[in-house]
């Protein structure tokens, strides 16, 4: 235990979960404040569990750990109970490790990994004492910094940070720490540093930029306001996998969190192309870690975390080129030691359900299929590349294994979007359950019935994808389509083999104003954070009608961000950033879209995306 807690034995007694905040667990790192030169405190502005579970924190910390000159610590939201004490005691946010306040440190680094934790910045900000307002922070406050995929629209938020980093942190955090060095040898003060810091690759610095706009509110300029601040900036990335920083010794919690286990990255970038997804357009090119190195990082990560399980990390696992050797490794070795093992994001074929019937316990746990969507048209037009046949013949397969429980995700309101797209989705639910009666004879059915659950979320256009020009339906819109979906279930001969879900259409419509918002947000989100409103993500915190106030007071329409189809010549909020992808692509795959024709994998056909440029293996030269 530390010598030093922040909160007394009294409050830790009041408190949820008090060892959220007591730092001290396996291979959490402790330094002497006398032989290092650079405090970096990273947050992740949700509650600990989920925090604990996000393998990019576990890479920066223990990367920047391994320089002797720094020390990294964690701090995450705190729940709302502690908050409220924390307020009314005024006690200042504290980092784990070594208790110290937050505005003691040097840099204090948010990832931010989805819109609707951005109330959650604030409040971290708040209770750590930091001005909420980066040109209200003085030379001793520390530098905020996000990082993470919202960070490719920073806008909504710029005025709350001091840097964006854009792209992958293993690459320029430590010219970025050597700078902040070298600027305070030099005596120079938190402006001109910011000022050097926004020349460093891809660093962005909002204050040296502005943004003005025309009567209809759409921006008519964005630029730097000094010279020799880029114009553009060009995300990192990390282009050899295999010698990059990977934490041998991620730090394992007291309590249970949300990812519990090992985890081992074999690959970032996907070659699908799935025209929603903005992760399949941010992480190009495709990335492969060496299987020999994945083999020893399993096998040390497991010795030195005392975890029982081991989970493969990738958008598409099924496409890493070793995987059969990989897992034919990874069986033997776990079974020797009693270690499960997970394997997400697998193509339902005979090779992943021959190798899932082998990792899994005997009671066979559900299988997952995304189709998105319910006809093969609307399938061509968001380019899934998962036909009906495929599908059936994946459930089949898994039938025939022994499995009886299937879960279906799809997405509601894809551009395009026709009512008997919508029945598809529950009249191939519906397919489904047919194949299992067909393909399981009535004498070895486990409680009679195979059950579907088909779960559907609202499509939200996302920055950088193909869909970052298409409205969004409206709240209405979303729940007339939920309850068109649930009532042909309901329709449907296997109707009692199928349970419905969905998520709520309010969260999705602001996630939407928040993902394509501009700078004019910020007076919107301070707003509802002085209303009392964070942990925006958790529906038993979710206020819409205070959001729906805020707008009015702060003169903002949330239609005009979401549901208008945004001509091809508007300057977007984002255009200033390279992602990898080019406009010209996406506006190709836009128009294919909209002419329902599908676009080849990368491995099957290169599309000219503009990933060469950054170092693909599998891509040709770009075409623009």
């Amino acid at each position: 235990m530390n010598e030093k807690l922040a909160l007394s034995d009294d409050i830790l007694m009041k408190i949820e979960k008090p060892a959220r905040y007591i730092g001290n667990e396996v291979n959490a790192v402790v330094k002497d404040l006398n032989n290092i030169d650079v405090r970096f405190c990273m947050c992740f502005p949700d509650v600990y569990e989920i925090g604990m579970s996000h393998l990019g924190i576990q890479i920066l910390y223990g990367m920047l750990n391994s320089w002797d000159d720094v020390w990294c610590e964690r701090v995450y939201s705190p729940w709302v109970d502690l908050d409220a004490i924390m307020r009314k005691e005024n006690i200042p946010l504290f980092a784990l490790e070594s208790q110290d306040p937050v505005k003691d440190f040097d840099f204090l680094g948010i990832t931010i990994q989805y819109e609707m934790c951005y109330t959650n910045i604030l409040q971290v900000l708040d209770l750590a004492k930091i001005p909420l307002l980066a040109k209200e922070r003085g030379d001793d406050c520390p530098i905020v910094i996000g990082g993470g995929p919202c960070t490719y629209n920073p806008e909504p938020i710029a005025d709350f940070f001091d840097i964006f980093y854009i792209g992958e942190g293993e690459t320029q955090y430590r010219p970025l720490i050597d700078l902040y060095k070298k600027c305070r040898e030099e005596k120079v003060g938190r402006e001109e540093f910011l000022r050097r810091a926004a020349k460093l690759p891809g660093m962005y610095v909002p204050r040296f930029y502005e943004t003005t706009y025309h009567e209809d509110g759409t921006i008519a300029s964005f630029r730097p306001t000094e010279e020799g601040i880029p114009a553009t900036i060009r995300k990192e990335l990390v282009t050899d996998m295999t010698d990059s920083f990977y934490p041998m010794k991620p730090v394992v919690p007291y309590i249970k969190v949300t990812q519990d286990r090992v985890v081992l990255e074999i690959q970032r970038g996907c070659i699908r192309g799935c025209r929603f997804c903005q992760a399949g357009q941010l992480y190009r090119p495709v990335r492969e870690r060496d299987v020999e190195v994945l083999k020893k990082y399993a096998m040390e990560m497991l010795k030195n975390t005392g975890h029982e399980e081991i989970s493969l990390s990738s958008l598409s696992s099924s496409d890493y080129s070793k995987l059969p050797e990989l897992i034919d490794f990874l069986m033997e070795e776990c079974d020797k030691r009693h270690i499960n093992i997970s394997l997400p994001s697998l193509r339902i074929d005979a090779f992943s359900l021959d190798v899932m019937s082998k990792v899994q316990d005997v009671k066979k746990s559900s299988l997952t299929f995304a189709p998105e969507a319910g006809s093969q048209r609307l399938r061509d037009v968001i380019n899934k590349g998962l036909t009906e046949e495929v599908i059936l013949q994946g459930s089949a397969l898994a039938f025939e294994g022994g499995w009886t429980r299937v879960k279906l995700y799809f997405m509601l309101g894809h551009p395009t979007e026709t009512e008997e797209d919508i029945r598809g989705i529950a009249e191939l639910s519906n397919k489904i359950a047919a194949t299992f009666f067909d393909t399981v004879p009535k004498e070895k059915r486990v409680n009679g019935r195979v059950q579907i659950v088909t779960s559907t979320s609202f499509f939200v256009p996302k920055p950088f994808t193909p869909f970052q020009w298409a409205p969004q339906c409206t709240k209405e819109e979303f729940v007339e389509k939920a309850y068109l979906t649930r009532k042909a279930i309901s329709e449907q001969l296997n109707q009692k083999s199928i349970k419905y879900n969905w998520h709520e259409a309010d969260v999705s419509v602001l996630e939407g104003v928040l993902a394509r918002g501009d700078r004019r947000l910020s007076q919107v989100l301070l707003y509802v954070y002085h209303k009392g409103c964070f942990y925006d993500a958790w529906s038993e915190y979710f206020h819409n009608d205070v959001w729906m106030e805020a707008f009015a007071a702060c003169g903002l329409d949330p239609d005009f961000y979401s549901h208008r189809e945004r001509p091809l010549d508007e300057i977007l909020p984002w255009d200033f950033l390279n992602c990898g992808v080019s406009r010209s692509f996406l506006e190709r795959e836009w128009q294919k879209a909209k002419n329902e024709t599908i676009s080849p994998n990368c491995k099957q056909a290169c599309q000219g995306c503009g990933a060469a440029r950054f170092g693909c293996g599998i891509c040709v030269e770009p075409r623009d």
